[in-house]
């Protein structure tokens, strides 16, 4: 679950734009499994033919503002949803709508603050997320379109997403192996444990997670799970990669003390809070099942001020940092490889707020290693269109900046 770190840095894959797998310098060889997994679940992607699209701001409920995928106010503290904002209620999704394995992304599609029928596009991310959470805005999602802007909330919606349909390959959406979703997720499975449904609530992990914060998801307590996750993947998944993109997972955990609670940090990030965001419910014998019900809790107020990039890299940093683990993958049993990329070396991070920053900059502008055996090269219209989107975002980062 990488929910809206997503639109600061989730990188291309081939599967996002397929027609780079035949470009010189780009090895897809080992996307071979996905690629073929990604065929035989496009047939079971439901298809809703109404797209209502996210349900629109008014004056009288304007949130923060936020409207057309542009900045708006980032003052918070507000209720979501207001008072009166019908529009806004709870609607569970059925059979036809796309969700995935982003339970924040979910809640926000459940809610109408996103399409309900899961295809979504920039602009509505760039809204969601300002007047949902109060996160600032964080910049481009690379797992859809660059020329429609589309991005499906889950599995393979070609069809709806590509302006071309599947006549250059098909566009994933988030349910993408390693692309958005990676090995070690807080609550769902490795791609390659679990026949390519790394998108399915996994009650067992969801219970492992509450097991050891014990109702108190802080800081602290998410990242020795996020230690054991790490940890659990690496001796049970002969395939794990745990890659630079990873990062991104510190990330979304920070979201769960961040931006869940009730007035986002300054509230406090309990187990009732978790499950209905999760759509966690226990089952009466000790553990979990879900109830198809990712919802904004009631009586729920976002975050106060907005959450900003060089707050999520601090979160990454201190994470990390609690229990470091090195980047890079198996090949076989018991057969780790270490990685190079940027500031990781022999698969050590130099973890401070300015490498990490830079990193989630590079991963949507730069080359990438996308499996240990490649490095996807981003076709120059992918890498012109993310700058354009970031380069504002990123201006006083003080990390270098593609000229677009």
């Amino acid at each position: 679950m990488r929910f809206l770190v997503l639109t600061a840095a989730s990188a291309a894959s081939v599967s996002a734009f397929p027609f780079v797998a035949n470009l010189p310098g780009v090895d897809s060889s080992a996307l071979g499994n996905a690629r073929r997994s990604s065929i035989e679940k496009r047939a079971s992607c439901p298809f809703n033919p109404n797209h209502p699209g996210a349900a629109p701001y008014n004056s009288k409920y304007p949130y923060t503002g936020a409207k057309g995928g542009l900045p708006g106010t980032g003052v918070g503290g507000i209720k979501v949803p207001a008072d009166g904002d019908t529009a806004h209620a709870f609607e569970a999704p059925g059979p036809n709508d796309i969700r995935g394995p982003c339970p924040g992304l979910n809640t926000a599609a459940n809610h109408h603050f996103l399409s309900h029928d899961g295809i979504t596009t920039f602009a509505e991310l760039v809204d969601a997320q300002q007047n949902l959470y109060n996160v600032a805005t964080l910049g481009v999602a690379l797992d859809g379109d660059v020329v429609t802007g589309k991005l499906s909330l889950g599995c393979d919606a070609t069809s709806r997403t590509s302006i071309t349909g599947s006549l250059l390959g098909n566009e994933l959406g988030l349910d993408g192996h390693n692309k958005f979703e990676s090995d070690t997720s807080l609550s769902r499975n490795d791609y390659f444990l679990a026949s390519g449904d790394d998108y399915t609530f996994n009650s067992t992990l969801f219970k492992m997670m509450q097991n050891t914060c014990q109702g108190n998801f802080n800081r602290d307590n998410l990242a020795k799970y996020r230690y054991q996750r790490y940890q659990q993947s690496k001796a049970d998944n002969t395939n794990f990669y745990f890659g630079p993109k990873a990062l991104l997972l510190y990330g979304a955990a920070s979201f769960l003390y961040e931006l869940f609670p009730s007035f986002g940090n300054a509230g406090t990030p309990d187990l009732a809070t978790m499950g209905s965001f999760f759509g966690a419910e226990t089952d009466g014998s000790g553990g979990y099942k879900f109830n198809n019900k990712e919802q904004i809790p009631p009586n729920w107020y976002n975050r106060k001020t907005p959450y900003k990039i060089p707050d999520v890299a601090t979160e990454i940093v201190a994470q990390y940092l609690e229990h470091p683990v090195l980047f890079g993958g198996n090949v076989g049993k018991d057969n780790f490889d270490a990685l190079n990329y940027g500031s990781i070396k022999n698969g050590n991070l130099a973890a401070t707020q300015q490498n990490v920053l830079c990193l989630l900059y590079q991963f949507a502008t730069d080359n990438v290693p996308s499996s240990l055996s490649g490095v996807l090269e981003l076709p120059l219209q992918v890498v012109t269109w993310a700058a354009g989107k970031l380069n504002p975002v990123f201006k006083n980062s003080g990390c270098p900046l593609k000229v677009t």
